[in-house]
């Protein structure tokens, strides 16, 4: 039906965007990425080993003709790191887009707003097509894009707690006054939990640990790709309202009474 997600210009088919941390294997990785149907898979810049040329990276595993890479400043605890990752893998010649991190807390990983905020403009002002990961705050979310960034990505739950979506009537704001795409980031255990996002109205959901960290994680990769378009194509079906009581499901006029 033509229904394709819009980043910065740039149009893909997959709403399934999909991270390569934290998997077992680079060859489960790479499996996981294929049964995704992702097109865009994000790399965490600051855990990669550049030190040593002769060893390999998972950036030697993933084909890049195939893929959009979405280096990411995960790792990074202030403004001015995230800055430098995001240069460096511009220096790479990965990308000049960004995920953009900004976590200065190693218990809960939660993003810091104003450190967003700060580097965001930098890298805007840089050059950058940025994406930037953001607790679900709507007034962030709106600060950011009219900062210029090319989409939001609010948290369902903390990163790699496969807790599911426990901010969804931020989430629902976010996307009511969004007029870029709204990926929903984190948290997300199964797909039921993308769907839910989809469902609601997100333009695209990412997912990393939900997949790495499962038992089979190329069957789970499979079943997030379903579970994004089912929750697509219901919310572009419109559920029916919900109704305090029951209502029969088959026609009572002319029911032949005894």
């Amino acid at each position: 039906m033509g229904d394709t997600l819009v980043i910065a210009g740039r149009e893909f088919k997959s709403r399934l965007i999909i991270g390569t941390g934290r998997h077992r294997s680079n060859d489960e990785m790479v499996a996981s990425i294929e049964a995704s149907d992702a097109e865009m898979v994000t790399v965490a810049i600051r855990r990669l080993d550049l030190d040593n040329p002769d060893r390999k990276t998972i950036l030697d595993y993933i084909d890049w003709t195939s893929y959009v890479i979405l280096p990411n400043t995960a790792g990074a605890k202030t403004p001015e790191e995230a800055v430098t990752t995001a240069r460096l893998a511009r220096e790479m010649g990965l990308s000049d887009w960004v995920k953009l991190e900004v976590i200065p807390d190693s218990t809960y990983l939660l993003p810091d707003p104003i450190g967003t905020l700060k580097a965001a403009e930098i890298l805007i002002k840089d050059g950058f097509t940025v994406l930037p990961y953001i607790h679900a705050d709507p007034v962030l979310a709106r600060q950011l894009e009219e900062l210029g960034c090319a989409t939001v990505m609010p948290l369902g739950s903390a990163i790699g707690s496969g807790q599911g979506i426990h901010t969804l009537e931020e989430i629902d704001i976010i996307i009511q006054q969004a007029s870029v795409p709204v990926v929903v980031d984190a948290g997300l255990g199964v797909p039921s939990d993308a769907a839910i996002a989809m469902e609601h109205g997100a333009d695209a959901v990412l997912v990393n640990t939900g997949i790495a960290q499962a038992q089979v994680p190329v069957l789970m990769a499979n079943a997030f790709r379903l579970g994004v378009e089912a929750g697509r194509k219901a919310y572009q079906a419109g559920r029916i309202g919900k109704k305090q009581y029951a209502v029969a499901s088959s026609p009572v006029e002319g029911v032949v009474r005894t």
